[in-house]
């Protein structure tokens, strides 16, 4: 998963990246709560984690910008030394997923994250496989039913559709498509994404004939969304 981490003091923010990235996460850091908000309009992450007391555009600033700007809900961790019980239900009556306070153990960091992770893209480390109506994937093998079907992927093309599967109905930008899917390898060609956006949209029959559509953004990234089938085979 993608998780923007908002902290100024470099420690901090160095502790919680080395957790989050043995987790397995793709970790970015701001030190300033409006270069924050300036990345947030271009690109996508899967989680906010929120300090309060930051420069130029506090957490909790950022935190309303989010909720009334961003079409989709967005996961956010305040993670600050504000401890006051009025601090806390302000954050969360705010719209605040979750709150911490600091100093956290990695422990209690990683289960708060995981929670919410879980919670808003139904991802259970346990399952063996997870459903999107006709499409199962199976986690272990990596392996792709459609529609009762087996379907041959390859391994970046399972990696890819999963995340478009659990980010239905989500723009997702080519930054978040790339770290996630291709992760250390940022420097594969353009054209690579969108060859492999163009295969699974065949082999899987992302079309408005079966219910899908998986559309580029221009300037942007992708989308996957459910629409109403079309009759008579129409595209």
């Amino acid at each position: 998963m993608r998780i923007a981490v908002l902290e100024d003091d470099p420690a901090q923010a160095d502790f919680v990246c080395q957790i989050l990235a043995a987790d397995g996460h793709v970790c970015h850091t701001f030190a300033e709560g409006r270069v924050l908000v300036k990345q947030l309009r271009r690109e996508t992450f899967d989680l906010l984690v929120l300090d309060w007391n930051v420069p130029t555009m506090s957490g909790e600033e950022v935190l309303q910008w989010v909720r009334q700007t961003l079409a989709e809900r967005l996961p956010v961790l305040f993670m600050t030394g504000r401890s006051r019980e009025t601090d806390i239900s302000s954050m969360l009556n705010k719209g605040a997923d979750d709150y911490v306070v600091k100093p956290v153990s990695a422990g209690v960091l990683l289960a708060r994250v995981r929670s919410l992770l879980r919670g808003a893209y139904q991802i259970d480390r346990s399952v063996s496989s997870e459903v999107f109506g006709e499409f199962e994937f199976e986690l272990r093998s990596r392996e792709v039913r459609a529609r009762g079907e087996a379907v041959r992927l390859t391994q970046k093309e399972f990696e890819l559709a999963l995340l478009l599967f659990r980010h239905l109905s989500q723009p997702l930008s080519r930054a978040h498509i790339l770290e996630s899917v291709w992760r250390h390898d940022t420097e594969i060609p353009t054209r690579t994404m969108d060859t492999h956006v163009s295969l699974l949209r065949a082999k899987l029959g992302l079309r408005p004939e079966h219910g899908y559509r998986l559309t580029p953004i221009y300037g942007y990234g992708y989308r996957l969304e459910k629409v109403e089938k079309l009759q008579g085979g129409a595209a």
